[in-house]
């Protein structure tokens, strides 16, 4: 397999005289979701994939040409995935980095490069890095492990940078967890409610709308900006409910979060799809929140919507291909379907005979044995010319079409 890394190592340039090869390797650590997406227009291109997941049947099973069963912080298994691709590229940030560097050293092209994951893996070192780059982020600052602080000096600490506060884990935190609000208390109990581990804390920002940007940027630092989305999140799990495209946002709003999406990932100095996650205030300034270096949930609307999807334009990225248009189609909403409250088990869906009915919605599925509580099963996508009807539309199937156990 090495011949195959020498192969097609001169990059897109030169293959475009060539012809670009049928059979190319692109190898995805992770194979959840946004891999079996990833791995659906792969397919398309005439790209052969290959996905590491721990599990035996990820939702990338069927769809990726191989699957690789190991963990995803298991230096070996993503060794051995490098050597049997031309690229090699991940769809979840929780990885072993190492191994990156390694592949990278041996050869293998990894996008987006390993250095950028390091950054974005730990939120502490994101942010810092955004904020030394002159860009607009909410105030903050490290905290040690609470579980080592008195507990008066942990509240000293808190009331000092000033409560309420979003206390974030540095490492491993994603659809809210790793992160929760401490409001004034006593010295006890904010102890008792913050979480274990080194964390970051951030002033609880006053917005009215979070935001997301996708952005693609090629290896050369060419890059396509995505119209900017409006996100929905639930107030209790922090799961994405919803997005709708374009954001109900006004025109001079929209370039500054294009803007600023941008600057930020040219600040990662990377190739590769990212979604940059914002905040509204209610002053009007756009702030960054956090950026992930992947394909994106804010994003899955693009399979229907964009001139060109957010799984194809990963490929294009990662692969040194030319990046496709990002232009709206139409305007549209997603909506996830998450499993119910009490499910943990088959899934079944309800509703499904109104989904089916209801013109202009596209479903997406993703293959999941098991539905539990709250887990992301699938998604819907309404198109209309009218945004407010696709709303509305939406708001009606998100009442009508659940996911339960059977």
């Amino acid at each position: 397999m090495a011949g195959s890394n020498q192969r097609f190592s001169q990059g897109v340039s030169q293959l475009d005289s060539q012809g670009f090869p049928l059979g190319f390797r692109l190898g995805l650590v992770g194979g959840g979701q946004l891999g079996r997406m990833v791995c659906q227009e792969a397919r398309n291109m005439g790209i052969h994939t290959i996905v590491l997941d721990p599990s035996p049947r990820p939702p990338a099973y069927g769809i990726a040409d191989e699957c690789i069963q190991g963990s995803l912080t298991d230096s070996r298994a993503i060794l051995e995935l490098a050597a049997r691709v031309d690229v090699l590229s991940y769809e979840i940030e929780h990885i072993d980095v190492n191994a990156l560097y390694e592949a990278q050293a041996a050869g293998t092209r990894v996008h987006p490069r390993p250095g950028a994951l390091e950054i974005i893996q730990d939120k502490l070192v994101q942010k810092q890095l955004f904020k030394d780059a002159g860009l607009a982020v909410p105030a903050f600052r490290a905290l040690d492990d609470p579980e080592t602080l008195a507990d008066e000096q942990l509240a000293g600490e808190l009331e000092n940078f000033g409560l309420p506060c979003i206390q974030k884990t540095r490492a491993g935190g994603y659809d809210g967890r790793g992160v929760t609000r401490l409001e004034p208390a006593s010295p006890a109990d904010l102890k008792a409610r913050a979480l274990k581990g080194p964390s970051m804390i951030e002033e609880a920002v006053d917005f009215t709308m979070e935001l997301a940007v996708l952005i693609a940027r090629n290896p050369e630092g060419e890059s396509r900006v995505y119209p900017v989305v409006e996100m929905v999140f639930d107030s209790r799990s922090q799961i994405c409910n919803s997005v709708c495209v374009p954001a109900r946002i006004s025109e001079v709003q929209s370039r500054r979060a294009m803007e600023l999406a941008r600057a930020a990932v040219d600040a990662l100095e990377a190739a590769g799809l990212f979604a940059v996650e914002l905040f509204l205030t209610s002053d009007g300034e756009i702030l960054i929140n956090e950026v992930a270096p992947r394909p994106h949930n804010s994003g899955h609307w693009s399979i229907e919507a964009a001139e060109t999807s957010q799984f194809q334009q990963f490929i294009r990225a990662v692969c040194g291909l030319p990046l496709g248009s990002p232009q709206l189609r139409s305007p549209a909403v997603m909506i996830n379907l998450l499993g119910e409250a009490s499910a943990r088990g088959t899934p079944a869906i309800s509703g499904f005979t109104e989904l089916m009915s209801s013109p202009g919605a596209y479903m997406h599925w993703y293959g999941k044995e098991e539905v539990r509580p709250l887990r992301k099963m699938g998604h819907i996508t309404v198109l209309n010319s009218d945004l407010e009807i696709a709303l509305k539309q939406a708001e009606q199937l998100e009442r009508t079409v659940s996911v339960r156990a059977v």
